[in-house]
């Protein structure tokens, strides 16, 4: 293990792990709900759709927002079909009205006889698995067998079997489980533990890691994913994917001042 790098990790982490961070980011949107369940569903869905500039991300969160009429538990459990004719016109790059009509239906029968988003991706977890691969895996798999799954819709929900790194729904997950002093994670996730956490790879990752020397530099895939956060976890076993938001931040800072 590197003291300096652990250094550097810490004083990065220290630098952008404050409430700043949060009103220009997509993890914005779901700030705006106190009710656990509108959190972990607009946050999903945000989640799927975060690639590209980030005020274009938040724009198409109001977007959702709008759609779920402010409420998206509500919506989700209570809206008649005449409510989804307004998804049919939701775009956000190569998310489209289809897949977000598919995933309320899926997400309605996740909360009406699955337990919700927590239980359903927890439940393929085992306390002793290493990270949440099999919860991925389990939940991929659940959307594919699904009534709801569309064939194109599956490329927005991604497994580690096929190699991806899932970037966005490793995001997803350490927003619900990561929980600290500076407020930007919510933790209101208690079923999955933060040792377990997988590090999403934005590019910004990618390429401040492989300036670090954490990884090689390379295609963002299941196999960096899982090398990097191991290397993490030597400088906090604990809650590796805190070190997310030092690579992050420095990163997109960087892209900023540029």
């Amino acid at each position: 293990m590197s003291k300096e790098i652990k250094r550097l990790l810490d004083i990065r982490f220290i630098k952008h792990n404050h409430i700043g961070f949060i009103p220009n980011d997509p993890i914005s949107i779901p700030h705006r709900f106190e009710k656990k369940e509108d959190i972990e569903i607009i946050g999903f869905l945000i989640a799927l759709i975060a690639w590209g500039q980030r005020i274009s991300i938040i724009n198409s969160g109001n977007r959702l927002i709008e759609i779920m009429q402010g409420h998206p538990h509500d919506f989700i459990i209570n809206h008649q079909p005449k409510d989804l004719k307004k998804c049919l016109s939701f775009v956000h790059r190569t998310f489209n009205g289809e897949d977000l009509w598919s995933l309320i239906g899926f997400l309605q029968w996740i909360y009406n006889s699955q337990g919700g988003l927590e239980f359903t991706f927890s439940k393929f977890i085992d306390k002793n698995d290493l990270t949440i691969e099999n919860g991925l895996i389990g939940f991929r798999k659940l959307y594919e067998e699904s009534e709801f799954a569309l064939q194109r819709t599956l490329k927005h929900i991604a497994s580690p079997l096929k190699g991806s790194a899932c970037k966005r729904l490793n995001m997803y997950l350490r927003w619900m489980v990561r929980q600290d002093d500076s407020g930007i994670d919510f933790g209101i996730w208690k079923s999955i533990k933060t040792s377990q956490l997988v590090c999403p790879l934005d590019v910004h990752v990618l390429n401040q890691a492989a300036a670090l020397g954490l990884i090689k530099q390379g295609k963002g895939d299941w196999k960096t994913a899982l090398e990097l956060t191991k290397k993490l976890r030597r400088y906090d076993p604990i809650d590796p994917v805190k070190y997310d938001i030092a690579l992050f931040g420095e990163g997109a800072n960087k892209d900023v001042n540029s």
